[in-house]
């Protein structure tokens, strides 16, 4: 109903929330393709569809998202229903405002607290390791444990997906800070209103939404190791007020004028050529020469053929103690085709092939014929900006378009369509993912 709507919408910003309401299932779809939502009421009777049926869709495109389900109509054969279809709770009306803030609240808390426990299983995988004897990997870990110990910050460069997150968490380790915060920050994943207050904080009223003081990833890192991955996506603002940090370790939260001092070692990554975003007036050169005091590159898998037997093999034991199932093995021509592949999405993609050979393949031994045909016939030498059929473009905009959909089309077919698994994949939010394919024209 009308009313209904407006008014939680009206109390629910009221307590800081940012609102968005649907009078339809057909409205409800629309919204949530152009928009994550950290939160979804639904009601049960709905002009054009049952509640029901669209909280199943929720679950299997936005499992991430809690849904409160609301009717006027309940009885506890619905309420058990909505709960067995994954709503996390179930409120009958007339609604009390006070439980309804509450359970918005428990939900909002209980995601929250989900995610972080994804985020810390991901930092304990045992995947987090760099494996390989190559020339150029060897070189990398010399360096790597050289640098750890120094205690100054590093810029780690190289492609997507070559492991630069696994490179800062193993300097870490190393380092002389092991025992303090390890705090990571996408600078690519985060609107350009919100982070500034992502990394430095903000105080209560400082903007719409600010309902509460907010510690910063500075903040949270003091001690430790904070990782800026991306950071050549970072606007030249806050490029400059990253810089002053760095240069004086300490900075002020988004509204407020008092100072906070941090002891932080700042590690930043990129797969960008820094130097061209130099001149390109992109990226301050102050920041560069401030954050590539040592400089660690990251080799590409292709340029490294010789570790694709171990990486295969270290994940194929990864997803089987997972799945409890027995390893897999691959036969020769199989893994002379892993090798002669170019991996333009590089290890990430390799492992997410694994992960579906292990599951999609019934036979213990892998064989050419289970590889997906993208691979076949692969030179080695391919990279991202050299697919196989060039075509013609009127524009290095049409061009990198092309390329984007042909990769992200890869990443959804390595994935099984999954949205969710394929924005992890990329490391990107979900719903940069979604704005993405929309744009591309990706269905």
């Amino acid at each position: 109903e009308d009313g209904i709507r407006s008014t939680l919408s009206e109390i629910l910003q009221d307590e800081g929330y940012r609102t968005s309401t649907a009078a339809s299932v057909k409205a409800a779809r629309s919204a949530v393709e152009d928009t994550f939502f950290d939160l979804a009421i639904l009601d049960i009777w709905l002009p054009d569809g049952d509640g029901l049926d669209f909280l199943q869709d929720l679950q299997r495109e936005h499992a991430e998202t809690p849904v409160l389900v609301i009717s006027g109509h309940a009885n506890i054969d619905t309420a058990v229903k909505a709960l067995h279809l994954g709503a996390y709770d179930f409120l009958e009306k007339p609604l009390s405002l006070s439980r309804v803030l509450v359970t918005v609240q428990n939900a909002l808390e209980r995601s929250r607290l989900s995610r972080e426990l994804r985020q810390l299983s991901q930092r304990l995988d045992h995947g987090e390791t760099l494996i390989g004897t190559s020339e150029g990997m060897q070189k990398l870990k010399d360096e790597l444990k050289t640098a750890a110990g120094a205690d100054t910050r590093i810029l780690i460069t190289g492609e997507n997906g070559t492991g630069k997150e696994l490179v800062a968490r193993q300097i870490h380790r190393l380092s002389n800070r092991r025992e303090g915060p390890f705090v990571e920050v996408n600078c690519a994943a985060i609107p350009e209103e919100l982070i500034e207050s992502e990394l430095f904080g903000h105080v209560r009223g400082s903007f719409t939404g600010a309902s509460s003081d907010r510690r910063g990833r500075f903040e949270e890192s003091n001690g430790g190791t904070l990782f800026l991955d991306e950071v050549a996506d970072m606007s030249l603002k806050t490029q400059a007020k990253v810089l002053r940090a760095l240069e004086e370790q300490r900075f002020q939260r988004v509204g407020s004028a008092d100072l906070i001092e941090v002891d932080v070692r700042v590690l930043a990554a990129t797969n960008k050529e820094l130097e061209e975003e130099i001149r390109a007036e992109r990226f301050r050169e102050d920041l560069y020469f401030r954050l590539a005091v040592i400089p660690l590159g990251v080799p590409a898998l292709r340029q490294r053929p010789a570790d694709v037997p171990l990486l295969a093999a270290h994940f194929i034991d990864q997803f089987a103690r997972e799945l409890g199932r027995r390893p897999k093995t691959f036969d020769d021509a199989a893994m002379a085709t892993l090798q002669a592949y170019g991996w333009p999405g590089n290890v990430r993609e390799l492992r997410n092939l694994m992960e579906r050979l292990m599951i999609m393949v019934p036979g213990e031994v892998i064989t050419d014929v289970d590889l997906p045909p993208s691979l076949k016939g692969a030179s080695a030498g391919r990279t991202p900006s050299q697919p196989a059929q060039l075509g013609s473009y009127d524009s290095l905009k049409a061009a990198r378009d092309a390329f984007e959909v042909d990769y992200i089309r890869r990443e959804l077919d390595l994935n099984d369509g999954k949205v969710s698994r394929t924005a992890d994949a990329l490391q990107i939010e979900r719903s940069h993912l979604y704005r993405k394919m929309k744009s591309l024209g990706i269905r």
